[in-house]
C-alpha cells in the first residue's frame, strides 16, 4: 500500500535536497546503462542462488562497486513508495591468452584466433536485494563494444530503477555474473524511519514509545535479524492507539529488531534494529551463548545472533590454573553460529575444553567432555612434533609453558619425565590427536601420586612406631597422646570428604548427561562421588549386580550415603518391582546399574534400615516428589535444583558446614548444573522460556 506524502515528509525531513526526491511514474522496473553500454532487463525475477566461483575464460565483465540512490515510486501525486536506485560500476578483468603455436615457433598466430579479441563483451548481471522481509533477485543483460574493451579499466555502469523498501528498514544489496568470476559485491543501507516510533532508555528498562492515534490499530513484532537463514520471530501483538512497551535491559541482543505496521492490507512494514552497539546487548549475547557436544568431535555454537568468533581447544589442568591454548600444534577455528564444527580428535578427554575468542578476547570456554567423561583429571598432556627424517621431540604441557623430556629442570614433569617415556612407549598413555606434523597424549599420574602417598603412609608408620615407644615409656601421658592422635585421625577423614553414591535409570543420552554434570558438580565438594557412568569397563567385566553391590557395601561401610536419582523411567523400574513381589527385576543392558540394584536396594527399605544411609532426588520439571512411590519416601526426597542446599547439607551429614557455607556451595553446584538442565529442558532449535522478550513473550496473536 502506497504511503501518504505527509508520512514520506516527515520521514525525510523538509529540507530542500531532501524534498527534490526524483519521482518515478509508474509500477514498472526498469534499467539503463551509460553511453555506449547496451542493457536489457529480464521480464521476470530470478532465484537467488550465486553459485561457484569458476575460472575466466578470458576477458569478462564484473561488478568493481555499488552505488544507491532513493527515490519515489507515486502511484498517485499523493502516495508514493520509497525506492531504493542501484548503479552497478562494471569494468573489464581479465586477459587473453597467448596462442600457444606464437608461442613456440615465434610466428604468426591464425587469423581466426584474433577475431575473439575485436568482439564485443557480454555478462548478465545479478541485483540481490533483501529487507526483510522481502527478497528479490533480478537479472540484467549488458554489452560492450569492442571499441570499449580496455583490461583494468572501467567500461560505465548499468541503473536499476528500483527495489521498494519500507521506512525505517534496514537494505542489504548483492551484485555478482553469471557464471560467478569473483566473489560478490555487497552494501548494506539504513532507511530513514518514521518520528513515531522511538525507543528510550530508563534505567534497566527499554521503552519502545509509539506515538499514533488512539484510534490506529498496528502490529508490533519483535524478531532476531539473521545474516544467515531467515529471521527468528520472537514476540507479536496486535495493539491500538498510542503505546510504552517496556523490555528488559536483559533482553536486549545486536541482532533484536522491532517491526511496526498498521493493520491494513499491503500496509509499509517500518523495521527498525536500535541496539546493535548497544554495549549491554553484546553482553548479554556472550550470556546466551552456549556451546553444545553433539558427538566426539562435533559441537555447536548457540547464540541469538551471528557474531565474529574463532575457537581452538585447551587443556585444563585441576588446580585453578588457566586452561592452555593448544596452539599450536592445532590451530584456531572460525566459529559460525548454528553451524556444526569439528575437531580431529581420536579421543575424548575431561580436561580438554573449547575456547572462543572474540576480537582476542576470551568470551566463552567449556570442558565440554567432562559431563560423559566425569571429573578432570591429574594428567599429564604431551606433545610430539615430528620433523624431517623421523625426528620427533616431546614436550609435558605445565603451567611454566611446555617442558622437553627428557630434561633436568625442577618441575613435576621433569621429574617424572623417564617414567612418562616409559609409559608412552609400552602404550599406557591415551592418544587424543595425530597428523603428521605432530600427535597428543594424555598420561596418567595417579600411580605416581599413589606411589609417593605410599612413601608418606610408611614414614607415618614409622613415626606412629617410634611414638608408641615413647608411650610406654612415658605411660601417664599416654591417654593425652592418644586423644591427640584420635582428634588427627577423625580430621582426616573429614578432609577426605564423605562417600555418595549416585544411582539413576538411564532412560535416554540427555538424562544421561544431566546426571554426569550433577555429579561433576559434587565432585567439587568435599564429596566422593561414585557413578556408573564413570565405571563402565569395570561394571561390564563384573556385572551390573556384582559392581554395584561392592560400590555400596564400600560406600556403607565408609559411613557414606546413597543417591536415589529419581525419574519416570526409575519411577516406572521400583512401581514394576512392587507390583511383581518376589520376581528379581532382569537388567535390560550391561550398563543398567539402577534395575540391578533394585535387588539390593529394597530389602533396606522393607527392614527399615534406610534413613541415615539412602537419599532421593529428582529433577525440577520433570518428576514431582510426591510421584516417587510411598515407600522410597521414608528417607528425604529433594527436589533439584530448587532444593539444593538441603540435599548438599542430607550429602555431607554428620559434619554438615555452617548455613552460610552451604548456601555457597548451592550456588557453585546451581551454576554447573544450569547448562546442562538448559540443554536437557530446551534442545538446540528451540527458544527456552528466559529468552522472551516484551509483555507476554511468546504469545502470538
Amino acid at each position: 500500500m502506497p504511503v501518504p506524502w505527509f508520512l514520506l515528509s516527515l520521514a525525510l525531513g523538509r529540507s530542500p535536497i531532501v524534498l527534490s526526491l526524483e519521482r518515478l511514474v509508474g509500477p514498472q522496473d526498469a534499467t539503463h546503462c551509460s553511453p555506449g553500454l547496451s542493457c536489457h532487463l529480464w521480464d521476470s525475477d530470478i532465484l537467488c542462488l550465486p553459485g561457484d566461483i569458476v575460472p575466466a575464460p578470458g576477458p569478462v565483465l564484473a561488478p568493481t562497486h555499488l552505488q544507491t540512490e532513493l527515490v519515489l515510486r507515486c502511484r498517485k501525486e499523493t502516495y508514493c513508495d520509497l525506492c531504493v536506485r542501484v548503479a552497478v560500476h562494471l569494468a573489464v578483468h581479465g586477459h587473453w591468452e597467448e596462442p600457444e603455436d606464437e608461442e613456440k615457433f615465434g610466428g604468426a598466430a591464425d587469423p581466426g584466433v584474433e577475431e575473439p579479441r575485436n568482439a564485443s563483451l557480454q555478462a548478465q548481471v545479478v541485483l540481490s536485494f533483501q529487507a526483510y522481509p522481502t527478497t528479490r533477485c533480478v537479472l540484467l543483460e549488458v554489452q560492450v563494444p569492442a571499441a570499449l574493451v580496455q583490461f583494468g579499466q572501467s567500461v560505465g555502469s548499468v541503473v536499476y530503477d528500483c527495489f521498494e523498501a519500507a521506512l525505517g528498514s534496514e537494505v542489504r544489496i548483492w551484485s555478482y555474473t553469471q557464471p560467478r568470476y569473483e566473489k560478490e559485491l555487497n552494501l548494506t543501507q539504513q532507511l530513514p524511519a518514521l518520528p513515531w516510533l522511538n525507543v528510550s532508555a530508563d534505567g534497566d528498562n527499554v521503552h519502545l514509545v509509539l506515538n499514533v492515534s488512539e484510534e490506529q490499530h498496528f502490529g508490533l513484532s519483535l524478531y532476531w535479524n539473521q545474516v544467515q537463514g531467515p529471521p527468528k520471530p520472537r514476540w507479536h501483538k496486535n495493539l491500538t492507539g498510542p503505546q510504552i512497551i517496556t523490555l528488559n535491559h536483559t533482553d536486549l541482543v545486536p541482532c533484536l529488531c522491532i517491526q511496526v505496521w498498521p493493520l491494513e492490507p499491503d500496509s509499509v512494514r517500518t523495521n527498525i534494529c536500535p541496539f546493535r552497539e548497544d554495549p549491554r546487548a553484546h553482553q548479554n549475547l556472550w550470556r546466551a551463548a552456549r556451546l553444545r557436544l553433539l558427538t566426539l568431535q562435533s559441537w555447536l555454537l548457540d547464540a541469538p545472533c551471528s557474531l565474529p568468533a574463532e575457537a581452538a581447544l585447551c587443556w585444563q589442568a585441576p588446580g585453578g590454573d588457566p586452561c592452555q591454548p593448544l596452539v599450536p600444534p592445532l590451530s584456531w577455528e572460525n566459529v559460525t553460529v548454528d553451524k556444526v564444527l569439528e575437531f580431529p580428535l581420536l579421543k575424548g578427554h575431561p580436561n580438554l575444553c573449547v575456547q572462543v575468542n572474540s576480537w582476542e578476547k576470551l568470551q566463552l570456554q567449556e570442558c565440554l567432555w567432562a559431563d560423559s567423561l566425569g571429573p578432570l583429571k591429574d594428567d599429564v598432556l604431551l606433545l610430539e612434533t615430528r620433523g624431517p627424517q623421523d625426528n620427533r621431540s616431546l614436550c609435558a604441557l605445565e603451567p611454566s609453558g611446555c617442558t622437553s623430556l627428557p630434561s633436568k629442570a625442577s618441575t613435576r614433569a621433569a621429574r617424572l619425565g623417564e617414567y612418562l617415556l616409559q609409559d608412552l612407549q609400552s602404550g599406557q598413555c591415551l592418544q587424543l590427536w595425530d597428523n603428521d606434523l605432530g600427535a597428543l597424549w594424555a598420561c596418567s599420574m595417579d600411580k605416581y601420586i599413589h606411589k609417593r602417598w605410599a612413601l608418606l603412609w610408611l614414614a607415618c608408620l614409622l613415626f606412629a612406631a617410634a611414638l608408641s615407644l615413647i608411650l610406654l615409656l612415658k605411660k601417664d601421658h599416654a591417654k593425652g597422646w592418644l586423644r591427640l592422635l584420635k582428634q588427627d585421625v577423625r580430621s582426616g577423614a573429614a578432609a577426605r570428604g564423605r562417600a555418595a553414591l549416585l544411582l539413576y535409570s538411564a532412560d535416554d543420552s540427555g538424562f544421561e548427561r544431566l546426571v554426569g554434570a550433577l555429579a561433576s558438580a559434587l565432585c567439587q565438594l568435599p564429596l566422593r562421588v561414585a557413578v556408573d557412568l564413570w565405571s563402565r569397563r569395570e561394571m561390564s567385566a563384573q556385572g551390573p549386580v556384582a559392581w554395584f553391590h561392592a560400590q555400596r557395601r564400600q560406600t556403607l561401610q565408609e559411613g557414606g550415603v546413597v543417591v536415589l536419582l529419581f525419574s519416570p523411567g526409575a519411577v516406572a523400574l521400583c512401581s514394576e518391582w512392587l507390583q511383581d513381589g518376589m520376581s528379581a527385576p532382569g537388567a535390560h543392558g550391561p550398563h543398567d546399574a539402577f534395575r540391578a540394584s533394585l535387588s539390593c536396594v529394597l530389602p533396606d527399605f522393607l527392614q527399615g534400615r534406610a534413613p541415615g544411609r539412602y537419599v532421593g532426588a529428582c529433577f525440577d520439571r520433570l518428576l514431582h516428589p510426591d510421584s516417587v512411590p510411598a515407600l522410597f519416601r521414608t528417607v528425604p526426597v529433594f527436589s533439584l535444583p530448587s532444593q539444593l542446599p538441603d540435599f548438599l547439607g542430607a550429602l555431607q551429614q554428620p559434619r554438615a558446614p555452617r548455613p552460610r557455607r552451604l548456601q555457597e556451595r548451592a550456588e557453585h553446584v546451581s551454576r554447573a548444573l544450569q547448562p546442562a538442565l538448559d540443554s536437557y529442558f530446551h534442545p538446540p532449535g528451540t527458544p527456552a522460556p528466559g529468552r522472551g522478550v516484551g509483555p507476554g513473550a511468546g504469545d502470538g496473536t
